[in-house]
């Protein structure tokens, strides 16, 4: 009998000049309780302190790849390529994984289902980690294909899936392939096989490429939310973002 050797997790990490806030999130991966995962830096050639802060944080499981590349999906693609675990997670310079039991917690839910995809909810905090409160969006109790057709539900690094299901990201979309993709994922998976750990998995920065380029990112999403669920569709969700994004007083 040939055993699987595979780590069961692979966490993605993509960095370009992250030497102010990569410490917290190598700090988070480290402090799991969890050991069956390997760890991937994807590192668009920094000329800071990344690649140190990387190597000297790092578990055991680490492995860095530091060249240029073609943005932030392109990227993501190579960490995609470079995974060797059974279930990928992507977890970007800045964000951190809520508890040093959350992959321990994803980790039960491969054991005990199998699942295509897991996912969990945000908190969005600062950049001294202090939670400004919970994402404006909450994981659905149960995930179909249509849920992301109302927006991203999920935040993508609370969101892990199946390898072997997981497609590219479309590079041809620079702010907003992630939504793409998670939607793609779902279409992916089987239908029961989606595992809502109805708790908080993930605290993202809110500092990223897409809080920068919201006008952008949100022409991009009407496109793949078209592309996906139709025109009219996609018009009648954004015409309902706007109380929304009144309420929360920016885009």
């Amino acid at each position: 009998m040939i055993m699987d050797t595979r780590p069961l997790i692979s966490v993605i990490t993509i960095t370009y000049n992250a030497s102010a806030t990569l410490p917290v999130t190598m700090k988070s991966v480290a402090e799991q309780t969890f050991t069956g995962f390997e760890h991937i830096v994807v590192d668009g050639a920094s000329t800071d302190d990344t690649i140190m802060i990387a190597r000297r944080m790092g578990t055991p499981t680490l492995r860095i790849v530091s060249e240029p590349d073609k943005g932030l999906y392109d990227a993501m693609n190579k960490g995609l390529r470079l995974a060797r675990g059974r279930y990928v997670i992507f977890l970007n310079s800045g964000d951190r994984f809520h508890a040093a039991d959350t992959l321990q917690i994803y980790a039960d839910a491969i054991e005990c289902r199998n699942p295509d995809i897991i996912y969990g909810d945000t908190d969005i905090v600062d950049s001294e980690g202090k939670r400004l409160g919970p994402r404006h969006l909450s994981a659905p109790d149960i995930l179909t294909a249509d849920s992301f057709s109302n927006g991203m539900l999920i935040c993508h690094q609370a969101f892990m899936v199946r390898k072997d299901i997981a497609p590219k990201y479309d590079t041809d979309y620079r702010f907003s392939a992630d939504y793409d993709w998670c939607i793609k994922c779902i279409k992916a998976s089987r239908a029961g096989d989606r595992v809502n750990l109805r708790r908080v998995t993930i605290d993202y920065l809110s500092d990223g490429l897409t809080d920068h380029n919201k006008k952008a990112s949100l022409i991009e999403r009407f496109k793949i939310m078209a592309a996906h669920y139709g025109t009219l569709k996609a018009i009648g969700s954004h015409l309902s973002f706007i109380p929304r994004v009144m309420k929360r007083g920016k885009l």
